[in-house]
C-alpha cells in the first residue's frame, strides 16, 4: 500500500528541520498536522493542594516539552527561584536543548537519552539514584514512567502540572488519510469523542509508547506501527523505515526495554509418580557353623545414670549490720565560779575621850 497522506495529532513544529519536513520531502507525502487534545495549564492554587514543595527536590525528570513548560510556569506563578545546582534529566535530546528557553544549558547537569524513557530511568539508576527527583506530568500520569520508578526503588514524587482537554477534530475526514499518526491513549479518547462510530478499515496507525499501544488495542483498533524501538527511537525514525519497507514489527515491542515482563512459558503439568512396589527383605542366609556356635549375650550398653542435679540453695542475704550511733562526747562542765568572799566591814575606830584637865578644881 502506498501512502500519500499522513496525520499528525500534534501541532505543527515551529523549527523548519523538523523530522517530518524532511520525510515529506524525501518521500513525497503528504503531512497534515492537528492536534487531538489541548493542553491546558493547572492554576497555582489548584497545585498548592498536591502540597508538593519543588525547592526540596534536587532533580527534574522531563518527558515533554508541555512539562518544560509548565514547570517553569508554576515556579513564576508561585514565586520559586530554582537553584542553578537543579540536575533535568529529558527524555530526548530535543527536549534537552528546549531547556535553553528557561535556563542556561549546561553538560554537568542536564542528561538525556534517545527517546527511551527506560533508558533514562536506567541512566538514573546506575549513577544518579541519590537524588531526589520530581515528575511534572499531567492530572492523569502515564503508568508507564511510574512503574519504571517505582520498580527501580528511585524517590520520587508526582507534581500535576496540567490537563489535555479534548479537542473538537469533527471537520476532520479520516478517511483521506493513509496514516494516522497517535501519540497519547488521551489522543484516541478524543478521536472517539468526536467520532464515536470510528472504523479503521485500511488506516495504517502509528503508537507512541506502550500505553498508546495498549489504548489502541483497547479501542478494538489494530497498530502498525510502535516507537520507540532499538532500530528506530523516534516516531519520525519508524515512519521512516516503515516508508522505506524496511520496519519490521515486534511481536512483543516494549519487551527488550524492561516495560513489558517477557511472558513465561506454562510450565508442563507434572505426571503424578508411580507408587513404589515395596522392596522385600532379604533374610540373612545362615551357614551351619554359625548354628553350632553358641552366640554370646548381647551385652546391653550400660546406661550411665545421671547424677541428680544438686539444686543449690540460694545464699540468705545477710541482714544489714545496724550502725551503731555515736554516743556524743561529754560535754565538759564549766568551772563553778567561785563565790567571792564578803568582805567584813571595817569598825569605825571609837571617838577618844578628853581628859579633863584639873585647872576647874579649886
Amino acid at each position: 500500500m502506498k501512502i500519500k497522506k499522513i496525520l499528525i495529532s500534534q501541532p505543527k513544529p515551529e523549527l523548519e528541520r523538523s523530522p517530518y519536513f524532511e520525510i515529506a520531502k524525501n518521500y513525497g507525502v503528504e503531512i497534515h498536522f492537528r492536534p487531538f487534545v489541548q493542553v491546558e495549564g493547572i492554576p497555582a492554587r489548584d497545585f498548592r493542594k498536591h502540597r508538593v514543595d519543588i525547592l526540596s527536590y534536587t532533580a527534574v525528570i522531563m518527558t515533554s516539552k508541555n512539562a518544560v513548560d509548565h514547570f517553569f510556569r508554576i515556579c513564576s506563578e508561585m514565586r520559586i527561584i530554582v537553584p542553578e545546582t537543579m540536575k533535568y534529566f529529558c527524555i530526548s535530546e530535543t527536549t534537552a536543548y528546549y531547556l535553553q528557553k528557561y535556563i542556561q544549558f549546561r553538560k554537568r547537569k542536564i542528561f538525556f537519552s534517545n527517546h527511551s524513557y527506560a533508558d533514562l530511568v536506567d541512566l538514573i539508576r546506575k549513577k544518579h539514584k541519590d537524588d531526589k527527583y520530581l515528575l511534572p506530568c499531567s492530572d492523569a500520569p502515564n503508568e508507564e514512567y511510574t512503574s519504571l520508578l517505582d520498580r527501580e526503588g528511585i524517590r520520587y514524587a508526582k507534581a500535576p502540572l496540567y490537563r489535555a482537554v479534548f479537542s473538537d477534530i469533527k471537520d476532520v475526514n479520516f478517511s483521506e488519510y493513509d496514516m494516522v499518526v497517535l501519540f497519547s491513549s488521551a489522543g484516541i479518547n478524543s478521536l472517539f469523542n468526536s467520532f464515536p462510530d470510528y472504523k479503521q478499515n485500511n488506516t495504517i496507525i502509528a503508537a507512541f509508547g506502550e500505553q498508546t499501544m495498549k489504548a489502541v488495542a483497547n479501542a478494538g483498533l489494530k497498530f502498525h506501527i510502535v516507537a520507540p524501538q532499538p532500530n528506530s527511537p523516534s516516531m519520525a525514525s519508524a515512519m521512516e523505515l516503515y516508508l522505506k519497507g524496511e520496519y519490521v514489527l515486534s511481536p512483543e515491542p516494549f519487551a527488550d526495554k524492561g516495560i513489558l515482563p517477557k511472558p513465561r512459558k506454562p510450565a508442563k503439568p507434572s505426571l503424578p509418580k508411580k507408587a513404589e512396589a515395596p522392596k522385600k527383605e532379604e533374610k540373612p542366609v545362615i551357614s551351619p557353623r554359625q548354628v553350632a556356635l553358641p552366640t554370646k549375650p548381647v551385652q546391653k550398653p550400660v546406661v550411665k545414670k545421671s547424677k541428680p542435679v544438686i539444686k543449690k540453695n540460694k545464699p540468705v542475704a545477710k541482714k544489714p549490720t545496724p550502725v551503731k550511733k555515736k554516743k556524743p562526747a561529754p560535754q565538759k562542765k564549766k568551772p563553778a565560779a567561785k563565790k567571792s568572799k564578803p568582805i567584813p566591814k571595817m569598825k569605825k575606830p571609837a571617838p577618844k575621850k578628853v581628859k579633863k584637865s584639873g585647872k576647874g578644881r579649886k
